[in-house]
């Protein structure tokens, strides 16, 4: 259920302290593995902001009231959902918050835009392939609508997972529906890696991302608007060359990386400020590495962090163990990962979560140590440390590989269990 923080003097207060530079220190992408860092330096540096965010008079209130404790549903548990009628889509997703909820979750975030498309009634995308199995065919029900009924009845809020810029990758859908981006919009699209993505230098496919994240909040009782690390897709500089040299020409003097940065950032405050239209959070659960999301995905996420107008929460995917070393180094060990987020300058209003990697169970995070992910209890253990660390919300990536986990069974019903018991469910 929706909630509202209505105390905009408070806002103000905030927005002027983080203005004036009073800021508080801080700490797979849930669609894929993410790269680890390759240095240890500190908060990398930021052009300066070019983008002015517009500021929300109602602040929405987040789950922290109980501790953010998530589950990510991604559109790989869609492919194995019920689609063939509501009846049938109810019962599967009953099973699956029942689950969620049995661990001590109060968070789903549920994929809801994977590709370009819709597991909701949109005036502005296909229905997904995932419904149908065809893109823009409609499945006779509202799949969204069920899964908001089902989940509030519980307890459990739900957070709408979009992936901005993905319309098509890897072969994935097959084919794409005559009314979407892709054919409605050809001029929006660029080719990279094999699929398709929506240019994000456009201020056009900005605006209809955003509007997009406004129809949401318009028209579903949803708790939040929740993206990952999925920005700029390629780091080729030809993926974009034509409208940076048209940029160029036009007097602007940014680099190519430092544009990429400012177009991205340029999204994320028009969604923040979609959503906060609504009284809807908004949050981003970006790579752990802050290099890669620098400089390989032109997510500025240090900015993000200490600016007002971005995001209510940042959720680094920090999938790499307490126990994790490899040659001798320990690097990417989740202590010394936080560390490095928890250094970063931080906007008293945006919370800093943690994504935890659940399809590490039994494979393990490549550390030399190996007993850690073998133990039934890593995912329990790893959130107890921290919120030790004054870390005040934790999600874990992903359904499956906890309740459908075909490799490792018994581990990871014992993590469930150890998540149970912490969570006091």
């Amino acid at each position: 259920m929706r909630r509202f923080l209505r105390v905009f003097a408070l806002f103000s207060c905030l927005a002027a302290l983080c203005a004036a530079g009073l800021l508080l220190p801080a700490l797979l992408g849930p669609g894929g593995p993410p790269v680890p860092a390759t240095a240890e330096s500190a908060a990398l540096p930021s052009p300066p902001p070019s983008v002015s965010p517009s500021q929300s008079v109602s602040s929405p209130e987040s789950a922290e009231t109980a501790g953010y404790r998530a589950v990510w549903i991604s559109y790989l548990e869609w492919q194995h959902t019920d689609f063939s009628g509501s009846e049938q889509f109810t019962a599967d997703i009953a099973a699956m918050l029942d689950n969620c909820a049995g661990i001590g979750a109060n968070v789903v975030i549920a994929h809801v835009r994977p590709f370009g498309d819709a597991l909701y009634s949109s005036e502005l995308f296909p229905f997904s392939h995932l419904c149908t199995g065809t893109q823009g065919q409609d499945p006779g029900f509202d799949p969204l609508a069920i899964l908001l009924e089902q989940a509030h009845s519980r307890g459990l809020e739900v957070e709408a997972w979009i992936n901005p810029y993905r319309l098509q990758a890897g072969g994935t859908p097959a084919a794409l529906a005559d009314t979407g981006l892709a054919a409605l919009h050809p001029g929006w699209v660029r080719e990279a890696a094999g699929g398709l993505w929506l240019d994000p230098a456009l201020p056009e496919v900005q605006d209809h991302i955003a509007a997009g994240v406004e129809e949401l909040c318009r028209r579903y009782e949803i708790d939040g608007i929740h993206f990952d690390d999925y920005f700029y897709p390629t780091t080729d500089p030809a993926f974009d060359g034509d409208a940076y040299a048209a940029y160029r020409s036009g007097g602007g003097t940014l680099t190519q990386a430092e544009w990429r940065r400012e177009n991205v950032s340029a999204l994320v405050a028009k969604c923040y400020a979609a959503a906060h239209g609504a009284g809807v959070r908004f949050g981003i659960a970006p790579q752990g590495s802050l290099e890669n999301n620098y400089n390989g995905q032109y997510s500025d996420v240090a900015r993000w962090l200490a600016e007002p107008g971005y995001a209510d929460y940042l959720m680094p995917q920090l999938y790499w163990g307490l126990e994790y070393e490899t040659g001798g180094s320990t690097a990417l060990a989740l202590d010394r990962m936080l560390a490095r987020w928890q250094a970063l300058p931080r906007c008293g209003k945006v919370q800093l979560y943690v994504g935890l990697g659940a399809y590490r169970i039994g494979e393990g995070d490549g550390s030399d140590n190996g007993s850690e992910w073998q133990s039934g209890g890593a995912l329990a253990g790893q959130a107890r440390w921290l919120a030790e660390q004054g870390i005040a919300g934790t999600a874990l990536y992903r359904y499956d590989s906890l309740f459908e986990n075909a490799a490792w069974p018994e581990l990871a019903a014992q993590e469930c269990a150890a998540l149970r018991a912490a969570a006091g469910a």
